[in-house]
């Protein structure tokens, strides 16, 4: 479970609060100039937001102060539904400096609504206690979880705020390598400021952008091993394999293969697979039991 913010909690009353048409303005406009407000369009009737409500006020409560709540009955501020054009309930707005910088109609799963609630404290500054570290948090798990856009959108909102955060920049290019789009990846790699650009993070975001801009032309791995098979010592099919076996998700298997090449010859094609292993190692990072494993491998046969 994702918590933003570790410090004492903020009173509920002073977190949550059911705000009506005259003081929509003081409680959500102005109150957003220095935190963030969620506000949850609703009404008695409604039964999706029966759901939608609890689990948004449990969200807002654990951000600890680093984001508001103000919940509106529609049937009482017909007016202001009708000015921000809610045409459905429930209808959620985050506030921040008096706009709307993000929002979503409808139930939603509970970790939607995590994330949601993390972009927005990513966009107001971060929890006040500890900055930014509980929205790098929550980002990180969205991309572990595979919700990459939502993750490049939190890293992105953090960025705003802290130029040369190097998790956020490492974790922008992540997520945008997980959404395919190659080219903007590196972009923004190329566009890191020089202050950070060597840092180990973005090194290994740069070993996973070259193996992911190798795994757009591997093979079909059937096939690969196929031809592994039907000749031996062939390196380069070995080799293609080896691309193609990273490029579905098994590291290991990437792993032996360019171990083998290197015990069959470790000086071919100008000690490629010594260096593509490297570039493995420093995408998986050096805690990885893999890399672990097969640095120890490769030691033993380089020392041997």
């Amino acid at each position: 479970m994702i918590e933003l913010g570790t410090g004492a909690a903020a009173p509920a009353a002073d977190l949550i609060k059911d705000v009506a048409e005259a003081d929509f303005t003081a409680e959500v406009i102005d109150a957003s100039q220095d935190i963030p407000v969620i506000v949850d369009f609703w009404a008695p009737w409604c039964g999706p937001c029966k759901t939608l409500g609890p689990q948004l006020e449990a969200a807002v409560t654990a951000a600890k102060g680093a984001v508001k709540m103000a919940k509106v009955n529609v049937d009482e501020a017909q007016q202001i539904a009708g000015q921000l054009r809610i045409q459905s309930i429930p209808t959620v707005y985050a506030f921040h400096k008096g706009q709307p910088i993000d929002g979503f109609q409808g139930a939603v799963p509970e970790s939607e609504i995590k994330e949601f609630v993390a972009r927005v404290v990513a966009a107001g500054g971060g929890a006040p206690d500890n900055g930014l570290d509980d929205a790098l948090e929550a980002a990180e798990e969205m991309l572990e979880q595979g919700a990459a856009v939502d993750a490049a959108q939190t890293f992105a909102a953090i960025l705003g705020e802290d130029a040369l955060n190097v998790r956020a920049y490492a974790g922008l290019v992540n997520a945008t390598i997980a959404t395919g789009e190659l080219e903007q990846a590196e972009a923004v790699l190329n566009g890191a400021p020089a202050e950070i650009s060597k840092a180990p993070e973005l090194e290994a975001a740069h070993a996973r952008l070259v193996l992911a801009q190798q795994a757009e032309s591997a093979g079909p791995v059937d096939d690969l091993r196929a031809a592994v098979a039907a000749a031996p010592d062939d390196n380069q099919a070995r080799f293609n394999l080896a691309q193609a076996l990273y490029a579905n998700g098994d590291s290991e298997a990437a792993v032996t293969e360019l171990l083998e090449i290197f015990r069959r010859d470790r000086e071919w094609n100008e000690g490629a697979a010594k260096t593509q292993l490297f570039t493995i190692f420093e995408a998986l990072g050096g805690k990885d039991p893999i890399a672990q494993a097969g640095r120890r491998k490769l030691s033993s046969m380089i020392f041997a």
